[in-house]
């Protein structure tokens, strides 16, 4: 797997010591991993970042960590990321409390870092299909990730690895607007430095392959905000 399909986990939790654990695990199991140390801090590095996945504490500075869920999951371009609960919080209500506010999975603290791993993947494979190798579909345009090949109306298409990933990216997450500097991390990695003018270039080129055999094109530019699919 090259860097930029490594998936991206938000830890968010006030206390240094379990953000420096979670790092080291996350990073040992093979992810990316950024941090947060209070609510606020949480919502930026969201709108930022664009994580993959979120480790979200309930008790936060600022902003609890139901209020920070719920925001998240009110807004369209980062509804779709799935939160996974953290919490010293064992009774039921709590638990009802925090899935009915949108998080997709609740783990109660002490917990065993295998099984919160194995959530988070779990949790991954659903969000992020094209990574498990599944076939990804809008409208007309079929993309298959295991042989990476693309198809528009049944006749195959014609993309360079930089264009496959970025309608990988796109597919993933049908309506989500993305940013340049969001796309930047996605596709070509936060350790490269590229400037936000390639996204541009790219998405044009994009566009034309996913034109090559006709149909309109269907990235839609969102002035000042980015680009997005359909």
């Amino acid at each position: 797997m090259s860097p930029t399909e490594i998936p991206m986990v938000l830890v968010v939790d006030d206390e240094p010591a379990q953000r420096a654990i979670l790092t080291y695990n996350l990073e040992a199991e093979g992810f990316r991993a950024i941090c947060a140390a209070d609510g606020e801090e949480a919502l930026l590095a969201v709108t930022e970042q664009g994580p993959d996945i979120i480790l979200l504490d309930w008790m936060l500075p600022r902003l609890s960590g139901i209020e920070v869920c719920r925001q998240i999951k009110s807004r369209m371009a980062t509804r779709n990321i799935p939160i996974i609960m953290v919490s010293a919080r064992t009774e039921e209500e709590d638990r009802v409390r925090g899935l009915e506010t949108g998080a997709d999975d609740y783990v109660i603290k002490p917990y065993s870092m295998t099984e919160l791993m194995a959530r988070l993947r779990a949790n991954l494979r659903r969000a992020r299909p094209a990574s498990a190798g599944q076939v990804l579909q809008f409208e007309d345009i079929t993309l298959d990730s295991e042989t990476h090949k693309v198809h528009r109306d049944g006749k195959i298409l014609k993309l360079g690895p930089t264009e496959f990933r970025l309608l990988s990216t796109f597919m993933e997450k049908p309506g989500r607007v993305w940013s340049r500097e969001q796309l930047l991390d996605r596709v070509w990695g936060r350790d490269i430095y590229v400037d936000t003018r390639t996204v541009d270039v790219h998405i044009g080129r994009l566009r034309k392959a996913l034109m090559q055999e006709g149909g309109e094109d269907p990235i839609r530019t969102v002035r000042g905000a980015g680009y997005a699919l359909g």
